[in-house]
């Protein structure tokens, strides 16, 4: 059998990973789609009973996605951009959170773990790579995890 062999995709390993329950973790990020580079700017508050809540912020501050995600899995897209839709803040931006920050994790993280802060996630489409710059510990506010509330505090 000849020809290109190609190599098999990588999944993120099960570890147990150092984050906090309760925190506050700002990332930095590159996301390669369609031969395009955009940096983006994440801030993750972390709640042990209140779920996790991502807001991600191009470099000159717009928010372009802002998603809770409760314990029991339940997404909440609270802000959409034209950059990032609900679909697919839904489809990819809830799943990635969860591959590297979930706790039930499921074997469909496509990705690898180059260092304990340092994450690519790699679809079919696009690649994430996904650096944590500073892990704040700490209870955060209740009204972030409120999917009621729709500006992040």
């Amino acid at each position: 059998a000849a020809g290109c062999v190609t190599r098999p995709k990588e999944t993120l390993p099960a570890v147990a990973r150092s984050f906090p329950a309760e925190g506050l973790i700002v990332q930095r990020a590159v996301l390669t789609a369609r031969g395009r580079q955009f940096t983006l700017n994440g801030y993750l508050s972390l709640s042990s009973t209140g779920g996790k809540r991502l807001v991600v912020m191009e470099n000159f501050g717009s928010v372009l996605a802002d998603v809770l995600v409760k314990p029991d899995g339940r997404v909440y897209v609270m802000r959409s951009s034209q950059a990032l839709r609900r679909k697919w803040i839904e489809r990819y931006v809830a799943a990635d959170l969860q591959c590297v920050f979930g706790s039930n994790w499921d074997g469909k993280c496509p990705g690898r773990m180059l260092s304990p802060t340092h994450f690519v996630i790699e679809r079919f489409w696009y690649k994430l790579d996904l650096q944590i710059v500073d892990i704040k510990s700490g209870p955060q506010p209740a009204a972030v995890f409120d999917e009621t509330v729709t500006a992040a505090p």
